[in-house]
């Protein structure tokens, strides 16, 4: 399987590291494309957050439309974008695709593939609730970043890794994780 995971100027780099980190230690995924926006590269930079480097990563510039994921005959079979801002996610539910970013999640819509954007935002907005209606509306799934606390984290790495986990399940990565067992 080969997935996109892309990096938009929202707050939260560690769910992009988190998230690069584990596609790599996925058997089932034989390639991650990487596309970071500048502001992404900006907060990662701002927040102390490096992404992994391996040969199994194949990095596209965000302007670059005429590369193999601005195509559905690349066949992708997953996107996550993590973390997603709010203008991006208001693009890709209007369809404006002026980044490689926006033009690979239509691609993920129109090609009717698994699209997951990581939101980070709060609080919400009447717009924000409905552009992300649009895209769940459209096939995609929203992951709030919203940790969650049944594991018992004792670091914030622990703690982003419940949404991480999540977004990547909902991409169809199959890694171990945490399950809620109750009592």
């Amino acid at each position: 399987m080969k997935v996109i995971l892309a990096v938009t100027g929202a707050s939260g780099a560690i769910y992009a590291r988190q998230c690069a980190e584990r596609l790599l230690l996925a058997p089932q995924v034989e390639q991650t494309a990487l596309i970071v926006s500048d502001n992404g590269r900006r907060v990662m930079e701002y927040e102390g957050e490096r992404l992994p480097a391996s040969e199994r990563i194949v990095e596209y510039p965000n302007d670059d439309m005429f590369c193999p994921v601005a195509s559905g005959s690349a066949r992708y079979g997953a996107m996550i974008i993590a973390p997603a801002s709010m203008g991006t996610v208001g693009r890709i539910a209007a369809g404006v695709s002026l980044s490689l970013i926006e033009r690979a999640a239509d691609v993920m819509l129109k090609e009717r593939r698994r699209l997951v954007l990581v939101v980070r935002e709060a609080p919400y907005s009447s717009l924000h609730l409905r552009n992300m209606a649009a895209l769940t509306d459209a096939g995609a799934v929203i992951v709030p970043a919203s940790p969650s606390f049944y594991s018992h984290p004792a670091t914030i790495e622990e703690l982003a890794a419940t949404v991480t986990e999540r977004a990547l399940a909902m991409a169809g990565i199959d890694l171990p994780h945490y399950e809620f067992e109750g009592k």
